[in-house]
């Protein structure tokens, strides 16, 4: 009977310590096929500009992505092709720097963007952490990515 009860209390003292228990991320973790929504403003001269974007990236365990999207600035609306890298954290801490390119393959910019993944490995919020123009001017903004994989 002793041994029954220690080893209750044993296991109720491991499940106790389950809730804090996180797998770590790797980039099997990322491996596949995401689509995703960004939204904000960038901020131009003039003022800022609503920025809106769909599409879908393929992440591969070498930390490379591929994909397209369609964008809308300020109403102007467009299809472009995204290639670039990422790396993921232990902590499941995601950054992706893209090189983002129109139909005919010439670099719009380059972006990075820093973020979490979230409900066991399914989704990422993220934010745009700089975006570079071919000349190297910084365009500022306040944009924001949610992506969910496929």
């Amino acid at each position: 009977m002793k041994n029954k009860i220690t080893l209750a209390i044993l296991t109720l003292a491991l499940l106790s310590f389950a809730p804090n228990l996180h797998a770590a991320c790797t980039n099997a973790t990322m491996l596949g096929n995401w689509g995703f929504t960004g939204t904000g403003v960038i901020v131009l001269p003039t003022g800022p500009v609503p920025v809106g974007a769909v599409g879908n990236v393929r992440f591969d365990l070498e930390g490379n992505i591929s994909g397209g999207q369609d964008r809308s600035v300020g109403g102007g609306e467009a299809h472009e092709s995204v290639a670039g890298t990422y790396t993921i954290r232990a902590d499941c801490a995601l950054t992706i720097t893209a090189n983002v390119y129109d139909d005919a393959g010439t670099l719009q910019r380059t972006t990075v963007l820093k973020g979490l993944v979230v409900s066991n490995g399914k989704e990422t919020r993220m934010i745009y952490q700089t975006i570079t123009l071919p000349n190297g001017a910084l365009l500022p903004s306040v944009l924001t990515l949610e992506a969910n994989k496929i």
